[in-house]
């Protein structure tokens, strides 16, 4: 039977007559359970890699789903895909209910449409190499369940990530990932622990799933973009240390080229 455990009362009270200590104590205590939850959730995840990377492969895109902080989460990972693995930003698409203005503020009712989604998944092309990943914590947003459901239909790979068992959203997820991290420190504030929870899994799916498409050499972000003097600096010294080349010749070098990866196979193609 499902049961919205993250609208459950929060296991402290009386949070207003608390110390400043008090509360971060409590608060640092109910996060550590965030990683516990999110390892079990690990089979699922790995399952949905595992279908994502050929998919991908082949031109497939991966399409998040989500309202309010779900939402917001899912755009902002999508968001930090090109700058950190070089991939053009049409691969990782995050769509938030009410649009970009429901990035900073409240859309009423945005999320109440079950037809909303599936329109600008249209919109954008959708085809049935993509992957649609629901993010809702509730597991009940209409936004989201009814653009999971069109997706399924449509022959996409579908997932969700929500912090309720068998919830609605994850009913219409061909591969539902569920990190039930209990009650919120705040009774209801999914931004806490749900968002978290939510956090973490995004960064595992699209980390290990641009591992596994080249994007990294070793442990380095071979192919992030130089867009500050930090990362110029960053992707300098790994041509040091990959190439033996001293710090102003690597420089030059990688600004010629554009990216670590690029200037390594330029300089080894060079030598050859």
């Amino acid at each position: 039977m499902f049961q919205k455990i993250t609208e459950q009362t929060s296991l402290h009270d009386n949070l207003d007559r608390k110390s400043v200590h008090e509360l971060l104590v409590e608060m640092n205590e109910e996060d550590q359970k965030v990683a516990v939850a999110v390892s079990r959730t690990l089979p699922q995840v790995e399952k949905l890699v595992e279908q994502i990377v050929p998919r991908m492969q082949q031109g497939g895109r991966i399409f998040y789903l989500g309202a309010g902080t779900s939402g917001r989460l899912g755009v902002l990972d999508a968001s930090e895909i090109p700058p950190t693995f070089g991939m053009p930003n049409t691969y990782v698409i995050g769509l938030i209910a009410g649009g970009e203005v429901a990035l900073r503020n409240p859309v009423e009712k945005a999320e109440d449409d079950p037809e909303r989604s599936w329109q600008e998944l249209q919109d954008r092309g959708i085809t049935p190499l993509d992957t649609v990943i629901g993010i809702a914590a509730s597991g009940t947003t209409p936004y989201v369940v009814g653009g999971l459901r069109h997706a399924r239909q449509f022959g996409c790979l579908t997932a969700s990530i929500s912090c309720n068992p068998d919830s609605p959203v994850a009913a219409e997820a061909q591969i539902p990932i569920e990190a039930v991290v209990g009650p919120e420190f705040v009774t209801g504030s999914t931004r806490l622990k749900s968002g978290t929870a939510q956090k973490m899994i995004l960064n595992m799916i699209t980390t290990v799933t641009m591992i596994r498409l080249g994007r990294v050499k070793g442990n380095k972000m071979v192919n992030m973009q130089l867009s500050n003097k930090k990362l110029v600096d960053r992707g300098t010294r790994m041509l040091v240390e990959e190439l033996g080349l001293d710090y102003e010749r690597a420089q030059q070098l990688l600004l010629l080229h554009g990216s670590v990866k690029k200037a390594v196979d330029a300089y080894r193609s060079a030598q050859a």
